[in-house]
C-alpha cells in the first residue's frame, strides 16, 4: 500500500469522484467513486486499458470536465465550488497539459504557440520566456518554424514547452507518446521528466503502457471507472 501523504503536502485531492455523461434518463457512468491523493512533486502514472476511465479522470482533475459528484481539490482550491470563469482562472498558471495530439495552432510559429498563451495571461516577458523554454527542449533553432514544418517529436516538444512555460505546479500528460515512434517517444518522456524536475512540479501521466508507467514514482491502475490497484514503481 502507498504510505499516507502529509495533508499539508497534497497537490491533488479527490474523494468519491463520479462522472456521468449522457442524459438524465440514460446516464452513462464513467467514473465510479474515485479516491486519490497526490503529493506535491510526485510523479504518478494512471495505467489502464482504453475505456477504463483514465482520460476522463485526468479531465476532471485538470478542471477540463466538471465532476458529477464528490470532491476535487487542486492546489488547495475546491474546483467543485467554482463557476466556469473562476475555474478557467484557477487553471491558468497552475496546471499544464500535454496531449497525445499536440494541439498546436497551425498558423502560429513554435515561438508564438508557446508565447501567446503567456501573453494572454499578462506575462510582459512572454516571448523571452517562450524562447527560453523552447531552447530548454532543444528547439532554440526552430523558433520560427510552423507545426507543419516540424516532426511529430518536435511538435510534442513545443507542446511540453507551452505546458511548462507558465511554471505550473501540476503537469498532466495524456498518452504523450501515443503519436510517436518508440525512440522519439522515449526521448520526449526523458524531456518531460527533466522539465518536471526543473520546475519541481507534480506530474500525472495517463498511459496504457506499463513500461512508461514504471518510470513514475507511483502507479495507479484503473478498470471500468474505478481504481483497482496502486503501488510504488
Amino acid at each position: 500500500m502507498h504510505a499516507p501523504i502529509d495533508p499539508t503536502n497534497i497537490a491533488i485531492h479527490a474523494r468519491n469522484v463520479t462522472l456521468s455523461l449522457g442524459t438524465r434518463d440514460a446516464p452513462v457512468e464513467i467514473l465510479k467513486g474515485i479516491d486519490l491523493d497526490i503529493a506535491r512533486g510526485e510523479s504518478i502514472a494512471i495505467l489502464g486499458a482504453s475505456g477504463s476511465g483514465k482520460s476522463s479522470l485526468m479531465a476532471v482533475l485538470s478542471g477540463l470536465e466538471r465532476a458529477s459528484g464528490g470532491t476535487v481539490v487542486i492546489g488547495g482550491i475546491d474546483f467543485g465550488s467554482l463557476n466556469e470563469d473562476a475555474l478557467a482562472r484557477a487553471r491558468r498558471g497552475r496546471i499544464g497539459i500535454v496531449l497525445q495530439s499536440f494541439h498546436l495552432l497551425p498558423t502560429m510559429t513554435a515561438l508564438e504557440n508557446v508565447a501567446v498563451p503567456l501573453e494572454l495571461a499578462g506575462d510582459a516577458d512572454a516571448f523571452a520566456r517562450a524562447a527560453e523554454e523552447l531552447a530548454a527542449v532543444g528547439l532554440g533553432h526552430r523558433l520560427d518554424h510552423y507545426p507543419a514544418q516540424l516532426s511529430g517529436g518536435e511538435q510534442q516538444r513545443v507542446a511540453i514547452a507551452r505546458a511548462v512555460a507558465p511554471r505550473p505546479g501540476i503537469l498532466f500528460a495524456d498518452e504523450p507518446t501515443g503519436n510517436l515512434d518508440a525512440a522519439t517517444g522515449a526521448a520526449v518522456i526523458d524531456l518531460l521528466f527533466a522539465r518536471q524536475r526543473a520546475a519541481g512540479a507534480t506530474l500525472l501521466i495517463i498511459t496504457h503502457d506499463p513500461s512508461l508507467a514504471e518510470r513514475c514514482g507511483r502507479i495507479v491502475e484503473m478498470r471500468d471507472g474505478r481504481i483497482v490497484a496502486g503501488r510504488a514503481s
